[in-house]
């Protein structure tokens, strides 16, 4: 069964579009399957509300390498359905926690419940260059795709950012 993927008319505005720089990144980040899995889960069973969470691995090379995935409570209740705020909070506890242990935050995911996996003017005010951001698509409560994005060299856009599949070991 295949799942619709569907795309509200703002997702085809100036604003959207502009969001997206026309170069793909040279950038790879490796997601493990039980990663992609955890991703997944949790986008559905937090729909039809965005989630969020923070990426934990490594970065070299221009390649992230995901070990880990914690989810970050959204603070944004008012919005909550096409809006997310990661808890500060969150952040600074798993910040703190990983500090000395090789393991550092790399990025940033949420979800967009009924939306395509594409940052919005929203996404990029909040991004941070040097992190990965994966959006997961969920329509109908089931994920429809899966995207990775970072931020491009002058902060203004989100270039596409390749994900590969790494079966954990």
């Amino acid at each position: 069964m295949t799942t619709t993927l569907y795309e509200p008319e703002r997702f085809r505005s100036q604003a959207y579009l502009s969001m997206i720089d026309e170069h793909d990144s040279t950038a790879q980040i490796h997601i493990p399957e039980s990663c992609l899995h955890q991703l997944s889960h949790q986008a559905e069973a937090g729909y039809p509300l965005e989630i969020c969470g923070l990426l934990i691995g490594s970065l070299n090379d221009s390649q992230w390498q995901v070990s880990e995935i914690r989810p970050v409570e959204n603070l944004n209740k008012e919005r909550a359905a096409d809006r997310f705020q990661l808890d500060p909070a969150g952040y600074q506890a798993i910040d703190k926690e990983l500090r000395g242990s090789g393991q550092e935050i790399i990025g940033v995911f949420h979800s967009h419940p009924d939306c395509p996996a594409r940052p919005s003017p929203t996404d990029l005010q909040s991004a941070w260059e040097g992190f990965a951001y994966p959006i997961i698509s969920v329509c109908d409560g089931k994920v429809a795709e899966l995207r990775c994005w970072e931020v491009n060299h002058k902060g203004d856009r989100f270039r596409s950012v390749t994900i590969n599949n790494e079966t954990s070991t």
